[in-house]
């Protein structure tokens, strides 16, 4: 049998999108993601990212991605907090400077739309509650601005307006990539797994102590050595019987709030392909689990690897059949 002729037109495989979501300490599971995606020879063409997604985020389009791997995995035996300003006075119990001097360090001073890889991070309007786009200018103010929880870090002023977590309207940016014209869209969900910890705790992998989500490292005299501070931060991380301390009870109102909205909005706006990390039993501020997260990161990207083989198939026949339609109706 002859062989079929190759095509006039250079094929090519459609432009991919990655949608990296919000979940504070969860976020790590980026970092695995990233790397086994990296390990496969796809690189996505546009990043966006929400919240801790877009931390990550930045830190690959940068090149940093190595860099905070690293850090990430040290964090076991350097206390997070320390990168925080605490504050009893201001609109969050964390100001910013220190993480803002860490990015610095790390991801350069650089503009979005200087970035060889387009990025977008995805932040809420304070006032109206408007999903804001942050598309252009610093990159360490966009990715600020899209993790200032509420209520944990100041809501960041960007060229006047007043900016919070972009997971309060879109914890899973897949419409953000849509719009940088990514034709198949990868998204990572890591609210998802709402159960994990119930499952996880039961099998022994985690326990449960005085301090909640929190753990030893964590406890209230390492983030200050005031006595009056550390006062309230006791009364905010410790909890009497089974009730939960008011930060446990603020943690798993956002997960709900997250997850809840996650699933609606991914519904109305469904990525080619869905990656849920299980990571249910890790606590949204359990930063030091670096290392576990990046793993779970990998394995969940491996698990969907064939279903984005076979995405990657039939959306590129698709617009390269497009393509070919279009250069034969402008030869007639």
């Amino acid at each position: 049998m002859a062989e079929k002729p190759a095509p006039k037109y250079k094929l090519r495989r459609p432009k991919i999108g990655l949608a990296l979501g919000s979940g504070v300490a969860r976020g790590w599971a980026h970092i695995g993601i990233l790397k086994a995606m990296k390990a496969r020879g796809i690189v996505p063409d546009v990043v966006a990212g929400t919240s801790v997604g877009a931390v990550v985020g930045a830190a690959h389009v940068t090149g940093s991605l190595e860099r905070l791997e690293d850090w990430t995995r040290n964090l076991s035996k350097i206390n997070f907090f320390r990168f925080l300003d605490f504050r009893l006075r201001g609109a969050g119990l964390f100001g910013g400077k220190k993480l803002h001097d860490l990015m610095v360090k790390s991801f350069g001073n650089q503009n979005i739309e200087d970035l060889k890889t387009p990025f977008t991070a995805i932040a809420c309007e304070l006032m109206s509650g408007h999903e804001i786009w942050l598309r252009d200018g610093s990159l360490i103010d966009a990715v600020q601005a899209s993790f200032a929880l509420p209520g944990v870090f100041e809501p960041f002023c960007h060229e006047g307006r007043w900016l919070v977590d972009g997971a309060l309207v879109n914890p899973v940016p897949v419409s953000a990539c849509r719009a940088m014209g990514a034709e198949l869209v990868i998204a990572v969900n890591l609210v998802e797994d709402m159960y994990g910890r119930a499952r996880a705790e039961r099998e022994g992998l985690v326990g449960t102590g005085k301090y909640g989500v929190f753990t030893e490292f964590m406890k209230p005299q390492t983030l200050t050595s005031n006595p009056l501070s550390q006062t309230f931060i006791r009364k905010l991380l410790t909890h009497k019987n089974d009730s939960p301390s008011i930060f446990a009870n603020m943690a798993a109102s956002l997960n709900i709030i997250q997850n809840r909205l996650a699933r609606s909005r991914l519904a109305g706006d469904p990525p080619d392909i869905l990656i849920a990390p299980r990571a249910g039993h890790i606590g949204l501020m359990e930063f030091h689990r670096g290392a576990e997260l990046i793993e779970i990161g990998e394995k969940a990207f491996e698990d969907e690897y064939d279903s984005l083989l076979d995405a990657l198939t039939i959306i590129g026949y698709r617009i390269n059949r497009a393509r070919a339609r279009d250069q034969k109706r402008k030869k007639t």
